[in-house]
């Protein structure tokens, strides 16, 4: 496989390494991510997926079973009225 030439602005890489930072991650495994998605995409995506985290760590979670069981009321919900159609 060839490796292709990224040149990126002195802007593109100040903010390729702060991504990089808020990430957690080098600025070189942020790239395939920032060529793939764009830079708007994927500082949402950090920044959403950094507040889901704060979230939990919060306690702000739902617990799965409670996700489970709400899952098959509205399955059983929506076959009782397919079954009554």
């Amino acid at each position: 496989m060839t490796r292709a030439s990224v040149a990126l602005s002195p802007a593109e890489q100040r903010r390729l390494e702060k991504l990089a930072q808020e990430a957690g991650r080098t600025p070189k495994a942020m790239l395939k991510h920032v060529l793939r998605d764009g830079f708007d995409y994927t500082e949402e995506f950090v920044r959403k997926v950094k507040e889901g985290l704060a979230e939990l760590d919060a306690g702000k979670g739902v617990p799965r079973a409670a996700v489970s069981e709400q899952a098959r009321r509205i399955v059983a919900k929506h076959a009782a009225h397919k079954k009554a159609a």
